[in-house]
């Protein structure tokens, strides 16, 4: 997989953007879960009162809350007196719209301070200010002052029940000041906790109301303004994940096309022994369906791979830092379970992901076996017997299928039932804490959102295990194309052609056997072929005639001997520049998909109309072309199907001709033309490929009767050598083909 990878250096600056915006989306992502506790902590349970340090106090319970603390110099320092006799008029005026209590006494105002400053006035003012609360309150006032007045005379008591405690506590001494202060203390600590805080906060909303500031506004514009950012957060999470999408998308289809390159150009290099090795259907699987594999991997790969883990990771410390981490069992619990689900199904799945590539190979290989053969089936009627073989590919496909499915379908049921589970716990644990005055309500909704985010994180690992076995298979088979080195290849350094020797064609004692065969096919082949000269190639069926024409583009190489063409060693000279100086017309014309024109053309696109006429002119194919519609404009179908197999191999024969190569090699290319076409094209071919080298492979000997050489070749070896006159008296084999073929004034009249 690392490999395959490798091919994404080209776009690694739409990675580094990927990476980027998966960092900024998991951080908005995390952060959503705090706002959501503040808009419940906050903005309903506080009012939108977000510090106990007032912004504005009555300078009456200003005085009360410092009777209960010794930092009373270090809380005046942060509040500034306001009264409304040092103000002018109109700020008299806009401060009472604000404070109407200004009217009747004077204000302390909080100075400007940044979020430390207020978090240690936080710290510093919530006990005095709850204790001066808690006494002005009259349940709990009424209660200290019934303790107080227990040991007083009866003549006191009267006096100091109809006086408000606050009062009563000021004119005691300062130790019995801080004794009511901290039994209070003690008393809030025992029943609030770690609450005392958010208590405190109903303290502060109680003192702005009494100056008569609209709360419901300072709550109002709170979950106003914390609803926007959350907006503000959600739009770039959103749009983050757009572009994400879009970049790995395009990343993806960037490596895909790659690849596809890539094991086009190397199928391209294979001989007959890679292909053995793969199989066309294999090929065909691996240049698509395993391509689309990794494809569709690397488009979920980058999410998971970084916003997975980031998530996951930046959850937990959340959780940790934000919330009450007694509860953080939980998220452990969840991902091992989670863990536990996708490691069973991975090891109960993988084995078959294996197994399905292979048989998509066999299913491919069929369907192309019953498609190409479907003349041959029909003529022997055995459209059942190849119906039961494609369903036995089929079904075979479908079971491993339906297994793997299956498996995995299992997967999300099970990972839901654990998330949803999880969060029956996070509620029935995180209940009880709230209840205890532990946790407040919000922060048990953040931590189930960071929980749920974990837990998704996981989900999205588990879903990318799915893909990943399949991928990984692919990326080994792509691989297996992409490594393996040709039979036939360039050596380093190279030679030129010696344009003294052009035309030449030499085999000395070349031998040939293909890849993994026992025998030698071809044995000790030695002659020459010159230019302006027409050497011809003739033997039974198996002799080795189209193997020696194959030798000479370097379809294969030579295993013993030398094969020389202008001069050179083929191995020593590139075969680009090898194969530019060969016109090869093959034994099975091929055509492509387009028109005539196109496939005339196209060994050199940018050819002349002239040139193509002549070489459709030379190959007899200017009549049958001349009679359609569009002339050389015509569609060509798919294979060629549109056109007669002499028509077809007819624009071979003018294909290989427009080139205007200095060898044309012709295997056996006349055996679908009727004798008067065959006749004309070899009378024509006589005439315009004056000072080229010809050689031909053919069946008919009067294809070759006014051949300069024939070679007669039986099980691979040379017995026969010479003109059609000379091989009649020397060379038995080469006089049965003729005498089989030919009539006796036939061959003589062709020897002359």
């Amino acid at each position: 997989m690392f490999k395959i990878l490798k091919n994404l250096k080209k776009t690694w600056v739409s990675v580094l953007i990927i990476v980027l915006l998966l960092c900024l989306q998991a951080w908005t992502d995390l952060t959503l879960p705090d706002y959501t506790s503040k808009i419940v902590n906050t903005g309903i349970q506080a009012g939108g009162i977000e510090y106990v340090a007032p912004e504005s106090i009555r300078k009456s319970q200003m005085d009360n809350l410092l009777i209960f603390t010794e930092d009373d110099e270090e809380i005046l320092s942060n509040y500034t007196l306001i009264s409304k006799d040092n103000l002018s008029e109109n700020e008299y005026e806009k401060l009472r719209k604000e404070y109407p209590e200004i009217e009747n006494e004077d204000i302390y105002e909080l100075n400007k301070l940044n979020k430390k400053q207020k978090e240690r006035l936080d710290e510093i003012i919530s006990k005095p200010f709850m204790v001066a609360y808690s006494i002005e309150n009259e349940e709990t006032s009424n209660g200290f002052k019934e303790q107080m007045l227990v040991n007083i005379p009866e003549e006191q008591k009267a006096i100091f029940s109809q006086m408000p405690l606050i009062d009563i506590i000021k004119n005691m001494p300062q130790e019995q000041k801080q004794e009511i202060a901290n039994e209070i203390n003690n008393k809030l600590d025992e029943k609030l906790g770690v609450m005392l805080s958010q208590a405190a906060v109903q303290a502060t909303k109680a003192e702005y109301i009494a100056i008569g500031v609209n709360t419901d506004n300072i709550q109002n514009s709170y979950i106003l303004i914390t609803g926007l950012k959350m907006i503000g957060i959600a739009l770039i999470s959103m749009t983050a994940a757009v572009v994400i999408m879009l970049l790995s998308s395009r990343v993806a289809a960037y490596l895909g096309r790659t690849l596809r390159d890539k094991v086009f150009r190397k199928v391209l290099q294979f001989t007959r022994k890679e292909f053995s090795e793969f199989s066309t259907a294999s090929l065909i699987t691996r240049s698509t369906n395993d391509i689309q594999q990794i494809q569709m991997l690397i488009t979920m790969l980058f999410r998971v791979v970084v916003y997975a883990p980031i998530m996951g990771i930046g959850g937990f410390i959340r959780v940790l830092a934000n919330s009450n981490n007694s509860m953080a069992w939980v998220i452990g619990f969840a991902i091992l379970c989670i863990i536990a689900v996708v490691l069973l199904l991975f090891i109960i799945a993988m084995p078959r992901f294996k197994k399905l590539q292979d048989l998509i190979d066999r299913l491919n290989l069929v369907s192309r076996e019953i498609l190409t053969g479907l003349p041959v089936i029909r003529a022997f009627n055995t459209e059942k017997r190849e119906e039961k073989r494609f369903d036995g590919a089929n079904k075979e496909l479908m079971k491993a299928n339906i297994f793997v499915n299956r498996a995995m379908s299992i997967m999300m049921p099970a990972l839901m039932f654990i998330m949803n589970g999880v969060m029956l716990l996070i509620i029935w644990v995180g209940g009880h804490k709230v209840d205890e005055g532990i946790m407040q309500v919000g922060d048990m909704m953040a931590f189930i959102q960071y929980t749920m985010q974990i837990v998704i994180s996981f989900l999205m690992i588990s879903m990318i295990s799915i893909m990943l076995p399949r991928a990984a298979v692919s990326a080994r088979r792509i691989n297996e194309v992409i490594e393996t080195e040709a039979s036939v290849k360039d050596k380093e350094e190279t030679k030129d052609f010696i344009e003294e020797k052009k035309g030449y064609v030499e085999f000395k004692d070349v031998s040939f056997r293909y890849p993994d065969a026992d025998t030698e096919i071809l044995e000790d082949i030695t002659f020459t072929a010159k230019p302006g000269e027409t050497t011809a190639l003739i033997g039974s069926t198996g002799s080795g005639k189209s193997t020696v024409v194959n030798l000479i583009p370097r379809f294969y190489d030579v295993t013993g001997g030398e094969l020389l063409i202008d001069g050179v060693n083929i191995k020593d000279v590139p075969q680009k520049e090898l194969r530019k100086r060969i016109g090869f017309v093959p034994q099975k014309g091929v055509l492509f998909s387009g028109t005539i024109e196109s496939n005339i053309k196209y060994g050199n696109g940018s050819m002349s109309d002239e040139q193509m006429e002549k070489a459709a002119s030379i190959a007899q194919a200017t009549d049958f072309i001349e009679r359609k519609e569009k002339g050389f404009k015509s569609e060509i179908a798919q294979g060629g199907n549109n056109v007669s197999g002499g028509q077809k191999q007819r624009l071979s024969i003018a294909r290989a001709l427009a080139i205007d190569p200095e060898i044309i090699v012709f295997d056996d290319s006349f055996s679908a033309l009727d004798f008067k076409t065959d006749s004309k094209l070899r009378e024509e071919l006589s005439k315009q490929t004056e000072g080229k080298t010809v050689i031909i492979v053919a069946q008919r000997i009067s294809t070759i009767l006014n051949a300069d050489q024939i070679i007669v070749l039986d099980e691979g070896k040379i017995v026969g050598k010479g003109t059609h006159k000379e091989l009649m008296k020397n060379c038995e084999e080469y006089k049965e083909i003729a005498m089989s073929q030919l009539s006796k004034e036939e061959l003589e009249g062709g020897a002359n």
